[in-house]
């Protein structure tokens, strides 16, 4: 099992966003992705996503907003991948000049979903703009999306 993070840095109604095009053998090449990867030993997600979009971008992010919960089974044909998906507006710095895993750019919010990205990116960034907090299994076979299952915790719930 592989724990990651995966974050959706905001400003000006446009999104960051890393074209997945410089590392050999990358399960993501040529794809677009938000920022992240995978947690280090005795991280919690908030400290694995602040240290990954500093890592792949140079900013520093403060207050990262957790708003789902992402399973892959058997997603690289060897791992089951569970991934704390975050967005934050919240953040300083500037963008590194040569970042090591692809190019950084930020992106209209309305142009997102035409990038080349993974199709299950694209049903889950729906959710997040609508302000939907989920926890959803998204199924591929050999790269391939097979389907989806979804379920929406957007209603408080109080302890009796």
């Amino acid at each position: 099992m592989i724990l990651a993070t995966l974050c959706y840095v905001q400003k000006d109604s446009r999104t960051l966003m890393l074209h997945r095009v410089k590392r050999p053998n990358d399960i993501h090449q040529g794809k677009w992705n938000g920022l992240g990867g995978k947690m280090m030993p005795g991280e919690t997600p908030e400290e694995c996503v602040i240290r990954e979009v500093r890592e792949e971008s140079g900013l520093e992010i403060r207050a990262p907003k957790l708003c789902g919960i992402l399973t892959f089974p058997n997603f690289d044909g060897r791992h089951d991948w569970y991934g704390f998906v975050y967005t934050t507006s919240d953040f300083e710095g500037e963008l590194m000049s040569d970042p090591p895993e692809g190019d950084l750019a930020w992106i209209e919010d309305s142009r997102l979903l035409e990038l080349p990205m993974w199709e299950g990116d694209r049903i889950f960034i729906g959710w997040i703009r609508e302000g939907r907090f989920f926890s959803a299994k998204f199924c591929y076979e050999n790269g391939i999306f097979k389907g989806h299952e979804v379920a929406f915790h957007d209603t408080p719930r109080v302890w009796k």
